[in-house]
């Protein structure tokens, strides 16, 4: 009797883990169907990067060119810092619209979002993903192609670098949105968070390294940019894809990547459960 119980309870499990797996699939399914529906904004979104790539190309080029090499870059490095930055823009979120959580905080309809059957951190993130992954194809690559045939970039020539920066850039997505979610979750107790969104655009992109490289801040700065997450949502995944980092400092970069992923994940949990309560007090 006992053997059967446990047996049927570990096929209960593994059913539930299933169906749990099957749901999410298609919750990324579903953010990638979503965003394939929006083909000329991911063109204009592509024909910006292009432009706005140009221009940081030349003064990066400009730099780096005076100083003969400039923070440990030259000009392939330097190329392939600029366009897979530009590439990675359109997946990471730092420039778009709020995330459809933070509305639904506001206007009051994530009371919904607790009454059904889906955990609501890991079904927006797996949407999310599936909306990231979709840009993919039409922005990363080619942007990445562009700044190879305008400037040249000095990419891996071996397949390893390319399979940690695909892990590389999932964790910076999913970081990406995690930071974004726990944000939004900030409308629990606040009545706008468009203020505080700015902020996190202004001090994110900065401490990410979109403008500058991290690695070209002054040392106080830079201490400063690897205690917050954001160098682990573009630099990090920069670095892998291009080689500037190999071996086990890239794996001790993706280990970074994760650490925060994870303490994210559960401060935005913890708010979640605080937010709740915060509701189930008000609304009954």
């Amino acid at each position: 009797m006992h053997w059967s119980a446990g047996g049927e309870g570990r096929q209960a499990a593994a059913t539930q883990a299933r169906r749990e797996t099957t749901l999410y699939w298609r919750l990324a399914v579903a953010g990638f169907r979503r965003q394939s529906q929006y083909k000329l904004a991911m063109f204009a979104g592509l024909f910006t990067n292009c432009v706005f790539g140009l221009v940081r190309a030349a003064v990066m080029l400009a730099a780096v060119r005076g100083a003969g090499e400039f923070g440990g870059y030259d000009e392939g490095t330097i190329g392939a810092y600029v366009w897979l930055s530009q590439g990675l823009l359109g997946a990471m979120q730092f420039m778009g619209p709020p995330i459809e959580l933070a509305e639904r905080v506001k206007n009051g309809d994530i009371a919904i979002d607790f009454l059904r059957p889906v955990d609501i951190q890991f079904g927006y993130l797996a949407a999310d993903l599936g909306r990231a992954t979709c840009t993919i194809v039409p922005r990363f690559l080619p942007s990445v192609l562009f700044g190879f045939l305008t400037v040249g970039l000095a990419m891996p020539t071996t397949p390893g670098p390319y399979a940690l920066g695909a892990i590389s850039m999932l964790l910076a997505i999913s970081l990406s949105f995690l930071l974004l979610f726990v944000i939004g979750l900030i409308g629990f107790w606040v009545v706008e968070t468009r203020g505080i969104r700015v902020l996190y655009q202004i001090c994110g992109t900065f401490l990410a390294g979109l403008f500058v490289p991290v690695h070209m801040f002054p040392d106080w700065l830079r201490t400063l940019a690897n205690a917050t997450p954001f160098p682990s949502i573009l630099q990090a995944p920069i670095d892998v894809l291009s080689g500037r980092i190999i071996g086990l400092d890239s794996v001790a970069v993706v280990g970074t990547q994760l650490f925060w992923v994870v303490a994210v994940a559960v401060a935005g949990r913890l708010m979640l459960a605080a937010g709740r309560r915060k509701l189930e007090v008000q609304g009954g």
